[in-house]
């Protein structure tokens, strides 16, 4: 049963490279990984490790492009199970709601409106989709703005959940195919078993003139946390190792990592001018604090550490 749970990557899935090395193996049911997965879905609702038994949990390295990835990975049928039953829906909907904050809001919002000003047109004649929406917050958010808001997403849970707010949901079996002024995608890419392969679809989805944002976890200094190879450090902290987390973060990017993949795919990195981003800044704090505001804004635009990109056509 585990073999046929599990695929095999023998290729970097961001480049296709084939020069691999080796950085950690384990069995998903062996110490210190069936810890971590027992303290890592335990309160989410549970995990079955007879789905896992015999299963190895490998990380390697590409060569060429930096990328760390899970060599093996969770089938479709596993990924259904993972993300449906042993993370309960209910359970993690409340989460959702609790980590609610006119803070991440006006994140969301700032990004949309800073979004709608590069693209220079009215809200109203704008498409976005939110490809892998999750519960919904972006695409409410922009939908507020009055763009035409698309959702694309696996879980039916969550789908049910953006369509009884109204959110359209992309099924792939329009005719014709919608095209999108926008695509965002945050926090999706650590968990596309082809992420290459993805990138070309949406890059084919995209209208002339179109922008593309891919935003994941950051990569910058897994190699520290690897040789510190500390599995019980709690999610947030210095040393977590939940960058490669197993069966979810299977592929842990650098910035040169999506660079690369954004280049063999046809798209090339954009910058949204900084005039444009302090100039629709939302909850600055206030006048004491504009200054950290903006030298967060800069930083935000201009650092080679932050997974945070916004692409276009090349």
């Amino acid at each position: 049963m585990t073999t046929q749970l599990f695929v095999e990557r023998d290729r970097c899935p961001c480049c296709a490279s084939r020069t691999l090395t080796k950085r950690y193996e384990c069995g998903f049911d062996k110490s210190p990984i069936k810890e971590y997965l027992e303290g890592f879905y335990t309160p989410q609702g549970g995990v079955e490790f007879d789905y896992l038994h015999g299963a190895v949990y490998c990380l390697l390295q590409c060569g060429e492009c930096g990328l760390i990835f899970q060599r093996d990975i969770p089938s479709d049928g596993l990924m259904e199970r993972l993300y449906e039953h042993w993370i309960d829906p209910s359970k993690a909907l409340s989460l959702a709601l609790e980590s609610d904050s006119l803070t991440s809001r006006c994140f969301n919002a700032q990004e949309i409106i800073q979004v709608i000003a590069y693209l220079n047109q009215k809200p109203c004649s704008l498409r976005f989709l939110d490809f892998g929406m999750g519960w919904g917050e972006w695409a409410l958010m922009a939908k507020g703005f009055g763009c035409d808001v698309y959702g694309a997403e696996l879980s039916k849970a969550r789908i049910d959940h953006a369509t009884s707010k109204g959110i359209k949901i992309l099924t792939g079996k329009e005719s014709p195919a919608p095209r999108f002024d926008f695509i965002n995608t945050e926090q999706v890419f650590e968990h596309l078993p082809s992420p290459l392969e993805t990138l070309v679809a949406l890059k084919n989805q995209l209208k002339p003139g179109g922008l593309l944002k891919i935003s994941v976890p950051s990569g910058w200094d897994i190699e520290r946390r690897l040789r510190i190879m500390d599995w019980g450090c709690p999610k947030g902290t210095k040393n977590s190792l939940n960058l490669v987390a197993p069966l979810e973060h299977i592929n842990c990017f650098q910035v040169r990592s999506i660079e690369k993949m954004a280049s063999l795919a046809g798209l090339k990195p954009v910058n949204i001018p900084l005039q444009i981003q302090c100039g629709f800044i939302v909850n600055c704090g206030g006048p004491a604090r504009l200054g950290l505001h903006l030298a967060k804004q800069f930083y935000r635009a201009t650092s080679k550490k932050r997974c945070r990109l916004f692409l276009a056509v090349a």
